[in-house]
């Protein structure tokens, strides 16, 4: 199915209107020939057009229909009852599938809030561009280019400390959540093995930020 549109479209709507049929009523226009023509009536029946598949759609669609009222119910309230701000940064390094996972979690995040998102790349002298090749700069590159097409800010420091660097970002830019890959990439381990999440957290003590896992 390529029928698609980017998320941030939904954020320009003045109201979102969920209208949909029954799977059943949905695979029968299929074969009729009402939504596709030709070969792809086919090939459409035997990949997404199925019953579960497309109650997984409805489901998706529900959330985000219920997604927006939510917002305008807050939004509607005096601002003591509001709830925070919401601000997600996502961090990546030159793993791209890893990374690839990280920016979609954030903005998928801030997308159900309508909140800015960032994506910060943090550079240390063990990814510097003496010691990492072109192939692998292509990719982060193509990873930066995913999440500004996805809506996010792409920010990129230099730092020896990854944890300190991260935690100071987003003390600066008043952010509530941290989406990071899985601790025990490779990618995160720092000097003398000592764990890269532990030392976030060390570094967010006394904050109220969040961080949550992508696996």
């Amino acid at each position: 199915v390529s029928e698609t549109i980017p998320d941030k479209i939904l954020e320009y709507a003045d109201e979102v209107v969920n209208i949909d049929l029954p799977a059943a009523d949905l695979i029968k226009r299929m074969r009729e020939g009402k939504i596709y023509k030709g070969e792809r009536i086919a090939r459409a029946l035997e990949n997404f057009f199925q019953p579960e598949r497309i109650l997984q759609l409805r489901d998706l669609a529900l959330r985000q229909v219920a997604s927006q009222i939510e917002r305008k119910i807050e939004k509607s309230l005096p601002p003591k009852g509001r709830m925070p701000i919401e601000r997600f940064m996502g961090c990546i390094s030159t793993n791209y599938e890893g990374g690839k996972k990280i920016i979609r979690k954030t903005a998928r995040l801030a997308g159900h809030y309508q909140a800015e998102w960032y994506v910060l790349y943090v550079q240390t002298s063990r990814e510097s561009t003496e010691k990492i090749g072109l192939k692998e700069q292509r990719k982060l590159i193509g990873n930066f280019k995913l999440a500004r097409e996805m809506g996010g800010e792409v920010l990129s420091i230099s730092a020896e400390n990854a944890p300190r660097g991260i935690a100071g970002k987003a003390l600066e830019l008043d952010i509530t959540n941290i989406v990071i890959g899985r601790p025990d990439f490779s990618i995160w381990r720092q000097v003398a093995g000592r764990n890269f999440l532990i030392r976030l957290l060390k570094y967010l003590r006394g904050t109220e930020i969040d961080i949550i896992i992508v696996f």
